[in-house]
């Protein structure tokens, strides 16, 4: 039973904007009038040139979307397309404020309207198919200057549920291998639009990280007849050194291999492989300690001018949110869904760059301690 039944939570009402793609407004009031406000925009029909083409000297999928090179750069704040439609300027939400929302991207990096490409060369090594999957924008709040880190424990339960229902829906598509949603936040990360969203991908294929998850948690059940997973978690409870908070339902660490400078996994205490397979209860429990977390991460840094090679926005810490769930159809019951949190911070005037060892050979060099940076994380407020 999904968490809408189980608790007074969003409730969704489906639209469509003026090009044809799908807006979803999730209401806490329950109130279908948004979606009844129509999209005025003369915006023609979209039109997507999404491929994937496969790297044979790694064994990888690689996308290729032309119609992002053109998506909105850093617009001024009164004119924000994630903002609602007020006083006569039509955004990409055509009602005139909302609770959470979520639409389909104007510039997706896969669409499930693209069509095959030619081959572009007659060899088995090349191949080449239609990016097919689905991108979609998800807004946690109609304010602008808001945060994540600012919500209450409340609405983090409700974009929570409203995570479930995307995942739910794209891992139905036929052409959707695995979900993944996540939040880009801070300049630094290369996010173009300070609204505070988050995004979700229905890729057409198993990434490959989780690819690699899979291996290892294979290979660990053939040697010992456990879950990955399960013993990871185990460990960090024991050793203590880098929990940084838990519950009843869930923990944080800082891994004991961290590739950030600041990284902290989130694990349920019961495994499951995605955020449709949580209880209401876990799923209410995760804000109060994700939250916590957040503000953590911002209470790191002060606000440091800015310097040549830097860049400190708004003191705010960049950060990315990436939630690991198993895909569509495999690794289900090896997988265990965790996010994962860090940021290419290293001091308040210093960015980890991903240079010739991460970015050449994928080789991380860490310059801060797993343990350090748990210690931090723990004393910051």
């Amino acid at each position: 039973m999904s968490v809408v039944d189980q608790r007074s939570g969003p409730v969704r009402h489906p639209a469509r904007l003026a090009d044809g793609r799908e807006i979803i407004y999730f209401d806490a009031t329950g109130d279908a009038a948004r979606a009844a406000v129509p999209d005025r925009r003369d915006l023609g029909e979209s039109v997507f040139a999404s491929e994937i083409r496969f790297d044979p000297l790694v064994s990888e999928w690689v996308a290729i979307a032309a119609q992002r090179q053109s998506r909105t750069y850093h617009p001024p704040a009164d004119q924000c397309p994630l903002c609602p439609s007020r006083d006569g300027r039509m955004t990409e939400i055509p009602a005139p404020d909302y609770d959470i929302v979520v639409f389909e991207n104007r510039f997706p990096s896969f669409a499930l309207a693209v069509p095959e490409p030619p081959p572009y060369v007659d060899d088995p090594l090349y191949l080449r198919r239609a990016g097919r999957g689905r991108c979609e924008v998800v807004c946690f709040t109609s304010d602008h200057g808001a945060s994540f880190a600012s919500l209450t424990p409340e609405k983090v339960h409700d974009v929570m549920d409203v995570w479930a229902d995307r995942t739910r829906d794209l891992g139905a598509l036929p052409e959707v291998a695995q979900v993944f949603p996540f939040e880009n936040r801070g300049e630094e990360i290369g996010v173009t639009l300070l609204h505070p969203h988050g995004q979700i991908y229905g890729y057409p294929f198993i990434t490959t990280r989780t690819q690699r998850m899979l291996g290892a948690a294979h290979e660990h059940a053939y040697r010992t007849g456990r879950n990955l997973f399960d013993d990871v978690v185990a460990t960090e409870r024991r050793a203590g050194t880098r929990i940084i908070g838990a519950n009843d339902h869930w923990v944080a660490f800082v891994p004991a291999a961290a590739r950030w400078p600041y990284e902290v996994h989130l694990y349920p205490a019961r495994r499951v492989p995605d955020i449709p397979a949580l209880t209401s209860d876990e799923r209410a429990a995760f804000g109060p300690l994700y939250l916590d977390v957040l503000r953590r991460f911002d209470a790191l840094f002060t606000p440091a001018p800015r310097e040549s090679g830097t860049a400190t926005g708004s003191g705010r810490t960049p950060y990315i949110a990436a939630w690991q769930q198993a895909p569509v159809h495999e690794g289900r019951d090896a997988l265990a869904l965790h996010m994962e949190l860090f940021t290419l911070r290293r001091s308040a005037d210093k960015l980890k760059y991903l240079a010739g060892s991460e970015s050449g050979m994928g080789v991380w060099i860490n310059d801060i301690p797993p343990e350090t940076a748990a210690e931090r994380l723990r004393s910051a407020l």
